[in-house]
Parts: structure tokens; C-alpha cells; sequence
């Protein structure tokens, strides 16, 4: 069983009154799951406390992460019929699951996870893996915009597709598979983080951080520094057996140009 290094931070931020965010870490299981919740006071939270619950009962019954988001959707639908929480409440989703050799995310909405690779003690590259289900990203897929002018479109947090939507029976679950490489970390978050903090101030932030609770708290903290006008809600995942002993000797392997 692989042994994983974790950690997981949410704040309201500093404009909103409640917390609409929800997330699980479950590394038992090999689960970690971000929800950010649409709808208002209790029913934003409603929703993103039924997609957690949901994706984790799924997931321990062996369904899959799309199954287990898709049951979510339903389940939401499901307590808006029966009066809970509020018509018209969602969540967007991203979710990751690894067996300790390779590992899936999936995403619904414009909840994003990344790719972190540590090059050097103050370096490293960050890949967006996600593909936001927004308005914005079919502009920039179509061409009428550049990936640079989303990020400042006044529009760039209207979604076209989240948990719960009223007018889909079915929602469409977005997934990725890849190995697990050394020094590698994964990062889960809602949009309260990447609409204050560009990829270069988030790769920045984990450059100059190599441990991951530390890396997590530096990141909220600097989203709440840029504004925190909405809910945040980070999640960062390395194997301990690639970052931790594998990891320096990975290090000693590259000093000494070792093969292998």
C-alpha cells in the first residue's frame, strides 16, 4: 500500500459570510476530493457536502471516479426534489484516485487540478490538467479569445456544466490517467484560488515550499493576501515513498550521473 503525504486547507475568505466549499482525503482509499458549492447559504454548502459523500460511498463501492460523480449529480437532484437544501444548487467537482501507481482525476465545472514536478530545491514546472467547463474556455477553444484574455474576461466564472444543473439529466465527467513519477505532487483546488493567483504565482509559491503542508498553507494564505473574494479550498498529494527516501535518492542519482 503506498504510503502518501497530504494536505488538505479551505477558508470562507475574506468577503464571503459561509463556506460553500467541501473537500474529503481519504488515503486509505487513495481519495481526495475538492466541491465548491453554488447556491447560496445552505444550499451551496448542501449541495458540495452531498457530492463528497457521495463520490466517497461510490468510490468504497468500486464504482468509478465518473460513475461516482455522475451518482453525485444525481444525488443532488435527487435532494432538490425532496426539499433539502435549495432549488437551483450545484457544485462543481475535481477528484482524484490512485492505486499508488498511476492516478485518475476527474473534474465537472472549473474546479482544477495540477501537476507539479520538482526540477532543482528552488525549481519546478506546473501543468494544468484540468480543462475548465466554462464560457470562457469555449471562447479561447474557438479561437475568439486568447488564454491570457480569459483570465481577465469579466465572464471568466460563468460554467457551462456543474453537479446538480436542472437541465441535465446527465452530466459530462471529465477524466485524465497518468503514471506517478518522482517528485511529483497534485494539486486540487477551487476556483477561489486560481481566480487570485496566476500559474506563475502559484508555481512561485511551491517552488520555495518542498514540503506539502507548508506549500498548502502558503498558497491560502497568499490567495486571502491578493483579495480571498471568494471561498478557497486547496488539496496537495505526493506519494511519501517518491518524495520522501526515493526522492534523495533520485537527487544522488542525478549528482552523480548515475543510470538508471
Amino acid at each position: 500500500m503506498p504510503v502518501w503525504n497530504d494536505c488538505a486547507v479551505t477558508h470562507t475568505g475574506n468577503v464571503r459570510a459561509n463556506n460553500e466549499d467541501a473537500f474529503c482525503c481519504l488515503p486509505a482509499q487513495g481519495l481526495w476530493v475538492v466541491a465548491d458549492g453554488m447556491g447560496g447559504h445552505e444550499a451551496g454548502e448542501v449541495a458540495s457536502a452531498i457530492t463528497i459523500d457521495t463520490v466517497a460511498r461510490k468510490v468504497r463501492q468500486g464504482k468509478t471516479l465518473a460513475e461516482a460523480l455522475q451518482s453525485a449529480h444525481e444525488s443532488i437532484l435527487s435532494a432538490t426534489r425532496k426539499g433539502q437544501g435549495a432549488r437551483g444548487m450545484g457544485s462543481t467537482v475535481v477528484a482524484m484516485h490512485s492505486n499508488g501507481e498511476q492516478y485518475e482525476i476527474a473534474w465537472v465545472g472549473d474546479s482544477r487540478a495540477y501537476l507539479w514536478t520538482r526540477t532543482g530545491e528552488r525549481s519546478g514546472t506546473l501543468e494544468q490538467l484540468t480543462v475548465d467547463h466554462s464560457y470562457v474556455q469555449m471562447l479561447v477553444q474557438s479561437g475568439v479569445i486568447t488564454a491570457a484574455e480569459a483570465e481577465r474576461h469579466p465572464e471568466r466564472n460563468v460554467i457551462t456544466q456543474c453537479l446538480g444543473s436542472l437541465e441535465l439529466a446527465d452530466v459530462k465527467v471529465d477524466t485524465l490517467t497518468r503514471p506517478w513519477q518522482p517528485d511529483q505532487w497534485i494539486l486540487l483546488c477551487s476556483d477561489g484560488l486560481t481566480d487570485e493567483l496566476d500559474d506563475s504565482q502559484i508555481s512561485a509559491i511551491l517552488a520555495g515550499n518542498p514540503d506539502i503542508q507548508p506549500a498548502a498553507e502558503a498558497l491560502l494564505r497568499a490567495a486571502l493576501a491578493s483579495g480571498g473574494r471568494d471561498n478557497t479550498t486547496i488539496a496537495l498529494i505526493g506519494k511519501q515513498d517518491l518524495n520522501g527516501k526515493n526522492r534523495l535518492w533520485h537527487t544522488l542519482k542525478q549528482r552523480l550521473r548515475m543510470p538508471g
